[in-house]
């Protein structure tokens, strides 16, 4: 009972601090304090140092030769290699939806959309439905593997979507990206469909970059 119950306040506390790092709520650079966030999160060591630990594995975190813990820096070249990585295999799930996608599958995309055009003033919401689209072209390509590591990109690249999404010019550019996207993979042209997501992961990827270099953040 003990154990259950450790496991689950590392779970949280692991949940929290994940939450905390994608949203930039802990600066990239900044040390982790393990007494500090202890008393902060109102844990003891134990659970922290669990999460800790599955956090490192994660590379949310960093560990130093000193046995410092920090939030890792914003690294140009990371982050050009990670959205490199989810613009390709974007690009695969695209194309394998075309094959796959039912005349359901393209309603429920059409549905994501109206969503998504409702919403692109609203920085937060229209992210939502950017993610859930991408999510569900995913689902319909059916591709085990390449889900598998486009939720794991996924998660890291969620640390950088408050640089990509806060511009109202890019939202709109996503949506008429995405409006691309669903036309391409409703009309069964899986070259165009692999092309529009492979573009529009790339764009995404310059904004933040160019976000970032305009924040005040160091990158390395």
């Amino acid at each position: 009972m003990a154990a259950q119950a450790r496991n689950t306040g590392a779970h949280l506390v692991y949940s929290e601090l994940k939450r905390r790092i994608l949203n930039l709520e802990l600066t990239p650079g900044e040390r982790i304090y393990e007494p500090a966030m202890a008393t902060e999160l109102q844990v003891s060591r134990t659970p922290l140092r669990e999460a800790i630990r599955r956090l490192i594995s994660e590379d949310l975190l960093e560990q130093q030769p000193t046995g410092g813990v920090l939030v890792p820096a914003l690294d140009q070249k990371a982050i050009r290699e990670l959205y490199d990585v989810r613009a390709a295999l974007e690009s695969l799930m695209a194309r394998e939806a075309c094959a796959n996608a039912t005349p359901g599958d393209i309603e429920k995309l059409n549905g994501i959309l109206e969503r998504n055009a409702a919403m692109v003033g609203f920085a937060d919401e229209a992210m939502r439905y950017g993610v859930e689209l991408h999510a569900t072209i995913a689902r319909i390509a059916g591709n085990s593997w390449a889900q598998r590591f486009h939720e794991q990109v996924g998660g890291h690249v969620r640390r950088y979507r408050h640089f990509t999404n806060n511009s109202a010019d890019r939202r709109e550019e996503a949506l008429a990206d995405h409006r691309a996207l669903v036309e391409a993979i409703a009309s069964k042209k899986p070259e165009k469909a692999a092309k529009t997501a492979f573009d529009h992961v790339i764009a995404a990827r310059e904004e933040t970059l160019r976000a970032i270099s305009g924040s005040g953040l160091v990158i390395q």
